[in-house]
């Protein structure tokens, strides 16, 4: 237990928060309790509270994590508008979502520099945790919603480019590692300090595994876009799941993966189980006409498709819904709470996913997981 008292020894008291479920540093759930005071812990412990509790709530969490995320609330992050940024990152707050990723998809290198460019000072101030470049070095086999006439081999120069573009800011780079060039620049981004993530890529499990002595250490949504199991060539979603150094990001939409696959996955990986929304501007908006980058997005009943019935283009997700998604398909609560908190802030190295003395990064939820407003 942590306590915060002032010069003179007077700490004014704060109001008790107090829960059966409060996730633990080390991602179990355990009784406990906050001190808070003006939304920032003053104290906090494990057991029953040192005193009369004001509130009692289902589940204590830190903020959630969401390490993949293009837009919402009708806004994207691939935009040079710094007010269309703050106004997607917003929705997701709304949800619970402190730290979220601002992922670009597949467009020119002039056109990524420019919006690489316009969301560093945006991490910078907080308003997005970092950057994440989802193209344009992907598989045209496995390109999703990505512009095929975009797709490109890596060079190093482009990715040179970017990298000094961010100016530090550049989180995590999804990359096919079977294309030309594509080592080469994992292990440039590696020694760049950048997480690379291994997705919408044609790999077979021996191209997996060089991606990752390379220095690979994510996959991009396990299953999507990306070459399927066949149970003569497994492939490289059977290399994620028996690797304990990657992390694996998981939709939690009942879409993206049925909610049976999505259960046996979480339980079978050696790895990490990161919880993203891979969410676009639709989501926390109604159905409608939208953009995803340069192609045409319909959203219908919630699911966003390229116009005309095409691939899966994104999700509509917030955060706290894929968590109550991936206990609906039988995850344990803690373990879904663990995903979209701890261990993305691990795999990105944030300083997040625990909830710490001095910290206003914190949730209380109610039985169904949706976020309870203390103020």
């Amino acid at each position: 237990m942590s306590t915060v008292t002032s010069v003179e020894g007077f700490r004014p008291r704060g109001r008790l928060v107090s829960s059966p479920a409060m996730l633990q540093p080390d991602g179990t759930l355990a009784a406990g309790w906050v001190e808070e005071l003006g939304g920032m812990i003053t104290d906090l412990g494990t057991g029953a509270a040192p005193g009369p509790v004001e509130v009692d709530t289902a589940y204590l969490i830190p903020g959630f994590v969401d390490v993949h995320c293009h837009g919402g609330g009708g806004h994207t992050f691939a935009t040079t508008d710094p007010r269309e940024v703050a106004a997607a990152a917003t929705l997701h707050r709304r949800h619970g979502t402190t730290h979220v990723m601002a992922s670009l998809v597949t467009a020119s290198i002039d056109e990524l520099e420019r919006q690489v460019q316009c969301l560093v000072p945006l991490v910078d101030n907080a308003t997005v945790a970092g950057i994440h470049l989802e193209g344009p070095w992907l598989s045209p086999l496995h390109r999703g919603a990505h512009d095929p006439e975009l797709l490109t081999q890596p060079r190093l120069e482009d990715v040179e480019r970017l990298l000094m573009a961010a100016d530090g800011k550049l989180t995590m780079v999804t990359i096919a590692p079977e294309l030309p060039g594509a080592m080469e620049a994992i292990d440039l981004l590696t020694r760049s300090g950048v997480v690379v993530a291994i997705g919408h890529t044609d790999a077979d499990g021996v191209q997996f595994r060089a991606a990752v002595e390379a220095g690979a250490r994510q996959v991009t949504h396990l299953c999507n876009a990306m070459r399927p199991i066949h149970h003569r060539s497994p492939g490289p979603i059977v290399a994620a799941l028996a690797d304990d150094r990657v992390a694996v990001e998981l939709i939690a939409d009942g879409v993206h993966v049925h909610p049976e696959v999505l259960e046996l996955l979480s339980r079978s990986a050696r790895s990490q189980v990161l919880l993203v929304t891979d969410a676009m501007a639709a989501a926390g908006s109604a159905d409608g006409a939208y953009q995803l980058g340069s192609l045409a997005v319909d959203v219908v009943d919630g699911v966003a498709r390229l116009a005309g019935g095409g691939s899966i283009a994104g999700s509509t997700l917030t955060m706290d819904r894929a968590v109550r998604t991936a206990v609906a398909s039988g995850v344990p609560v803690g373990r879904a709470l663990d995903a979209a908190t701890r261990l993305p802030a691990i795999a990105m190295g944030w300083e997040a996913g625990e909830l710490k003395v001095g910290s206003d990064d914190w949730l209380a939820l109610d039985a169904d997981l949706r976020v309870v407003d203390l103020a």
